[in-house]
């Protein structure tokens, strides 16, 4: 069964808000490579920590940065 997924979008988010990632790799006290990939959404098991200090840095909600993807398109809980 596809359960669907989730992306994060947090590039998006630094994008549209012209915030660099050097700034909020400093102000959630991240490594780069780290907040690379979670730039690059190459994050298979997230760290609820690490989001937590994102969310912080930004000033934003999880539901920002992270985008639930319904199988097939669906919309609900199919």
């Amino acid at each position: 069964c596809d359960y669907g997924h989730f992306d994060i979008v947090l590039a998006d988010f630094l994008k549209k808000n012209s915030i660099s990632k050097n700034q909020l790799s400093e102000k959630a006290n991240l490594q780069r490579t780290q907040l690379n990939s979670y730039c690059k959404n190459n994050i298979k098991r997230p760290d609820l920590d690490v989001l937590a200090r994102i969310c912080y840095a930004l000033n934003c909600e999880l539901s920002d940065i992270i985008r639930y993807v319904h199988p097939n398109g669906e919309k609900g809980n199919g």
